[in-house]
């Protein structure tokens, strides 16, 4: 089976490679090809017993058993060194990047394009790149899908070392995450499932296979080919998904290579096509071009990446659609006009039926700052009041890291709480759980920082997570202390 650090232990012996990023960029895309190979054999045998043909959008001399793989014989043949950089740099990818798709060619196929159009290959010794091409033919023998179980697992270990890979971490969200947070929205098959800025597809991925179990005939199977969008503007987390998918079985893939901020007219979006069930981990704390910033209203207009997409996705959210967000803590007690307006909008729209406040290090390495999963639904009498939660650490762990990641079985507590949802107080008043109501909310100046975390045992963090955390307690203090000052000012008002 595929051995990633073989290939990675080779890789750093070539001077064009630097990092982890280029690593991952380097084995996808070449990954990519291999399984698109063999979803193109099952697709022209398909054509052939309808009595149809198949044409590849590849050309054939690009075609992965043109040049790549295939038997013993042939990879003996195949060219090497200078030859095959040659063939790599001046014929393969500017072919690929240049492919003629249209509005009609099929989602199959116009995804090749769209991998491409963004890559390079940084490999300068052609004989490394020939030993890293013929270690993944070799490795990976597909008969069958049932043969990708374990190349699923693999590919699942793979995308976690971004969560240390600097930036790049943003693009991972921890598959006990995402199958945690589907399993509580518990879409249906039909739904229109979409993460608008996807990364490497955990939440998608997800999904499918919670909708796959549902699939008992050929038409729910059909439908659920067609249930999934993706939308991811950066190359590498956009080839990594598009990789994802195919590994774990979703031939159709919907991923659109391009910025979900790219709109002319926000209100348009409401006619445009809606999403039953949107599930996200937005990227936090980024900066977006100014053009895409001033496609939003007034109201909703941020410097916080994480604040645009709330506005995004409650705009994008069909009349019966559910949604689950994970939002950084600045959200829920920010008091910025951006954070005041979508919370109220939330509240008075929607049904923000469950906020769960996480531990600090479930993102880590790639961040120490603490995260929360907001539940809500489409709805026209809008929210009567809110459960909140907070998940502890798990009894016997500091913290989750490289080492000890986190797992479905961790958020076994809300589970059992959530079968009766009954308030969790503690010492000094503090509550583990309880339910407020939208007028409680509102009187608190729609800050939603409850149930958190009292005190936490001393962390060592990486400078930049250390930055954000106090930045983020900052704002923290600063919202209780105008809070604490306006009470004030109306107590000396009452008594004049």
């Amino acid at each position: 089976m595929l051995n990633i650090k073989k290939i990675q232990d080779t890789m750093r012996n070539d001077a064009g490679v630097n990092g982890d990023a280029q690593t991952m960029e380097q084995i996808a895309w070449i990954l990519f090809l291999k399984l698109y190979d063999y979803y193109e054999s099952e697709w022209c045998a398909d054509k052939e017993m309808q009595g149809e043909s198949y044409t590849s959008i590849i050309p054939q001399e690009l075609r992965w058993g043109a040049w790549a793989g295939g038997s013993k014989e042939k990879r003996e043949k195949a060219p090497s060194g200078e030859i095959l950089l040659g063939f790599v740099n001046n014929q393969l990818f500017p072919t690929l990047k240049n492919l003629n798709i249209t509005e009609s060619t099929p989602l199959n196929q116009a995804i090749v394009r769209k991998v491409f159009s963004d890559l390079n290959n940084y490999m300068k010794d052609g004989y490394l790149l020939r030993d890293v091409i013929n270690e993944i033919d070799t490795s990976i023998i597909i008969h069958n899908k049932k043969d990708f179980k374990e190349l699923c697992k693999i590919y699942e270990g793979f995308l976690k070392t971004l969560q240390s890979a600097g930036n790049a971490g943003e693009f991972y969200t921890p598959r006990a995450v995402t199958d945690f947070i589907i399993k509580l929205l518990n879409p249906s098959i039909g739904d229109k499932v979409a993460d608008l800025a996807c990364g490497t597809g955990g939440f998608l991925i997800s999904a499918y296979h919670h909708l796959d179990s549902q699939c008992d005939n050929v038409e729910k199977r059909k439908i659920l080919e067609s249930s999934f969008y993706g939308i991811e503007k950066k190359s590498l987390p956009y080839l990594l998904c598009a990789t994802n998918f195919l590994i774990n079985g979703i031939e159709n893939p919907n991923l659109t290579h391009g910025n979900a901020f790219e709109f002319s007219n926000f209100e348009e979006l409401a006619f445009k096509e809606k999403f039953d069930c949107i599930v996200m981990n937005p990227p936090y704390g980024g900066s977006e071009k100014t053009n895409d910033i001033k496609n939003f209203p007034q109201e909703f207009k941020s410097s916080e990446t994480a604040d645009l997409f709330m506005a995004l996705i409650m705009q994008r959210l069909s009349n019966k659609g559910k949604a689950a967000v994970v939002l950084p803590d600045g959200f829920l007690f920010g008091t910025d006009n951006a954070k005041i307006n979508l919370k109220k909008r939330l509240l008075e729209e929607f049904n923000l039926h469950l906020i769960v406040r996480l531990p600090a290090s479930v993102f880590a390495p790639y961040t120490g700052i603490t995260t929360n999963i907001l539940f809500f639904d489409k709805s026209p009498q809008g929210t009567k009041h809110t459960w909140f939660y907070r998940l502890d650490m798990p009894e016997g762990i500091k913290s989750f890291g490289k080492t000890k990641a986190m797992k479905l079985e961790h958020f076994a507590p809300f589970e059992q709480w959530d079968k009766n949802k009954i308030a969790i107080e503690e010492a000094q008043g503090n509550f583990k759980a309880q339910v407020y109501s939208k007028k409680e909310l509102e009187a608190r100046n729609y800050n939603f920082d409850l149930c958190g975390f009292v005190s936490e045992e001393e962390e060592i963090l990486e400078p930049f997570a250390l930055i954000e955390q106090i930045k983020s307690e900052r704002e923290r203090l600063n919202t209780t202390l105008n809070s604490l000052m306006s009470q004030i000012s109306d107590i000396i008002k009452e008594s004049e």
